[in-house]
């Protein structure tokens, strides 16, 4: 498996809205849910996760709600807003728009060299 990568800063955000998109989840389902599909290519503490949706709760991207687990353990549901699914929808835009323009200058040929 490859070295894991550390969370861009001010994309976790966008992960854990993205993670939202596929329903109402708890910390660490959402926690799980960005390991499974990054592969556990991401380094990223659980900690964090709760930080960024306390953050994203005072700003009104999403809202949460008490619940019962699948093993019966209360745990607080978080759902994306419409601010929320918005929020995701520009900034997906931005990241896309910047990833595109940073991998072709970084895949560029300079003076007839492949870079690398």
């Amino acid at each position: 498996m490859p070295d894991s990568v550390s969370v861009a800063k001010g994309t976790l955000d966008v992960l854990v809205l993205r993670a939202l998109t596929w329903g109402a989840m708890h910390g660490f389902e959402i926690f799980a849910w960005i390991e499974d599909q990054s592969g556990d290519e991401l380094e990223l503490d659980d900690s964090a996760i709760y930080h960024a949706l306390y953050r994203m709760e005072a700003r009104g991207l999403v809202e949460a709600h008490w619940d019962v687990t699948a093993n019966s353990r209360r745990a607080r549901y978080y759902e994306s807003t419409s601010a929320g699914k918005a929020h995701l929808r520009a900034e997906t835009k931005k990241w896309l728009q910047y990833s595109r323009v940073v991998t072709g200058l970084l895949t560029t040929s300079v003076a007839g060299r492949s870079a690398g």
